[in-house]
């Protein structure tokens, strides 16, 4: 007697034996998703992302604030696409972690612990020898793995940081709404509501005391760099001229 076949599930818990052969593919593009506007981002990632993208707040429809970075400024577009490529010196942790997400399992009667799974039937999963090794054929992790790890760490670790950060604002009274209004020409102008951000303005203003409170909170650094951020919307319109010129 012999068991029928049985599908993997969907997503599988990543060890080196039974996936030792797994392959994933590491570029780009509308066919793995990443032909959006905006994505979710987490303050573990805010000294990387303000270099590169304008960091911005939104509120769910609970009303809990979110971090996002704006990626393009048209539905579907990403303007920091160039074919397979992602023009920037870093990429956001949900597209950076490619096929794979954190699952929490018990470990023992009351410790949780994270583990990696992969979805096995996302589009970034290869079957025809292409793509990059997940392990190393000892076994190890490759390098490819390795990013992965740290963008997975990335997202969970900033996803219980993210409360209390923006608790902290809060109290602190920095932050603000905006509304952008953005001019490519005189005819193709683009409004981008619902947005928050930190008002340097206030954060300026804070008396010592906040000033206190928000450094022994930890996220008075946190603060500045969304401030700064908000000047690369003026890459975004550089990315986008560009883009009007190579159609």
């Amino acid at each position: 007697h012999q068991e029928p076949d049985r599908p993997m599930p969907q997503h599988a818990l990543l060890d080196n034996v039974t996936h030792k052969d797994l392959r994933v593919r590491t570029g780009f593009g509308p066919e793995f998703g990443d032909n959006i506007n905006q994505v979710l981002v987490f303050p573990t990632e805010f000294g990387e992302l303000h270099r590169e993208y304008p960091i911005f707040f939104r509120q769910d429809a609970e009303g809990r604030f979110q971090c996002i970075v704006l990626l393009g400024l048209d539905r579907d577009e990403n303007l920091f696409l160039d074919g397979s490529h992602w023009q920037a010196r870093y990429v956001p942790a949900i597209h950076a972690r490619g096929p794979f997400l954190i699952g929490l399992t018990k470990d023992g009667e009351d410790a949780i612990q994270a583990m990696i799974q992969v979805d096995l039937e996302h589009p970034r999963i290869a079957t025809d020898g292409e793509g990059v090794a997940v392990f190393k054929p000892q076994g190890g992790q490759s390098a490819y793995l390795d990013g992965v790890s740290d963008a997975l760490r990335r997202i969970h670790e900033g996803i219980g940081l993210a409360p209390a950060m923006f608790e902290a604002f809060s109290e602190a009274g920095i932050i603000e709404p905006v509304q952008l209004d953005i001019s490519i020409t005189d005819a193709e102008r683009y409004t981008v509501p619902d947005l928050f951000t930190v008002s340097e303005e206030r954060l300026a203003s804070l008396d010592a005391a906040a000033l206190d409170a928000l450094n022994q909170s930890g996220f008075l650094g946190s603060a500045y760099l969304v401030a700064a951020s908000i000047g690369n919307v003026n890459r975004l319109i550089d990315l986008k001229h560009l883009r009007r010129e190579a159609a």
